[in-house]
């Protein structure tokens, strides 16, 4: 992003003291981030809660069978379900459905629509759970640094939400849990906040390279147990129809100070087309 930093010193003093008094910097310093590590210890606490109620070996011992060999037993109930139950390292799906997992069947006949929320915090193993995780890190941190929690945060839940609707109208067998759909719904925010701030970027390339890098990792996700691509698809549509919403940022008439004619101040102003997005995407959330 371009950013306007202070002119050198000049041997005049009173130019540094009139340049001084000219109007904010166009990019704000970094805000501090604290939210989506607070969902990342959220996500990693309920999995380990998740595998503490599962309790492998007790089950184990109840069927009686010597196929149902629990994965590192050493963990005690901790310890992961057999691999041709969960090749994830997990829990088992009754553990998953009896939390709050999304089931099609549940939420429609029983009426749970409690689960299109509580399924965006649960995970059905350790491989899916490091890889949201990192994901959720590398793209989540930066967009709070930007934009701030409350408006990250309300990506993230609405999207998570949004991917488990279109989910749960498409995918009527199955469990289906994870972050995904959230993490997807922040990748189609980031998105849409380049569009929108085309302008304002110095780095585009960047940016769209470690938006399709993210993406196709998640994407491959996809055929995973418990992960389906309609959730993320769901989240993706919402978070970027977001992004026009809550992260168009104004469009400053002068990008560097030192471009900036004598007697005048920093001025921005939101572009027609940004509003226009706005009030597009705002309609389509609203419709949809």
């Amino acid at each position: 992003m371009a950013v306007g930093d202070n002119p050198e010193n000049r041997e005049n003093g009173s130019d540094d003291g009139d340049r001084s008094r000219i109007g904010p910097s166009p990019i704000p310093s970094p805000l501090s981030s604290w939210l989506v590590p607070l969902f990342v210890v959220t996500n990693v606490t309920l999995f380990s809660i998740a595998m503490f109620v599962n309790n492998c070996p007790k089950h184990s011992e109840s069927h009686h069978s010597p196929n149902h060999h629990c994965v590192a037993r050493f963990l005690g109930r901790l310890s992961f379900e057999p691999l041709r139950n969960n090749p994830l390292f997990g829990p088992s799906s009754r553990t998953l459905v009896k939390l709050g997992s999304l089931e099609w069947c549940r939420v429609v006949k029983e009426r749970e629509a409690w689960r299109l929320f509580t399924c965006i915090w649960l995970h059905a193993g350790v491989i899916h759970l490091v890889a949201n995780m990192i994901s959720l890190l590398f793209v989540g941190i930066r967009l709070e640094q930007q934009f701030g929690f409350v408006r990250i945060g309300v990506i993230y839940v609405t999207s998570g939400v949004g991917g488990s609707v279109l989910s749960s109208l498409f995918i009527r067998n199955g469990v289906s849990v994870g972050a995904s759909g959230a993490l997807f719904g922040l990748l189609g925010s980031m998105l849409s906040e380049i569009l929108t701030n085309w302008t304002i970027y110095s780095n585009k390339v960047v940016a769209l390279l470690t938006l399709l890098f993210v993406i196709v990792i998640n994407l491959a996700l996809g055929i995973l147990p418990h992960v389906d691509n309609m959730g993320h698809l769901g989240g993706f549509v919402v978070g970027f129809l977001l992004g026009f919403v809550l992260l168009a940022r104004p469009q400053f008439k002068w990008l560097a100070r030192e471009h900036i004619p004598e007697g005048r101040h920093l001025t921005s102003k939101y572009k027609p087309y940004q509003y226009i997005l706005r009030l597009i995407s705002l309609a389509l959330l609203i419709s949809g």
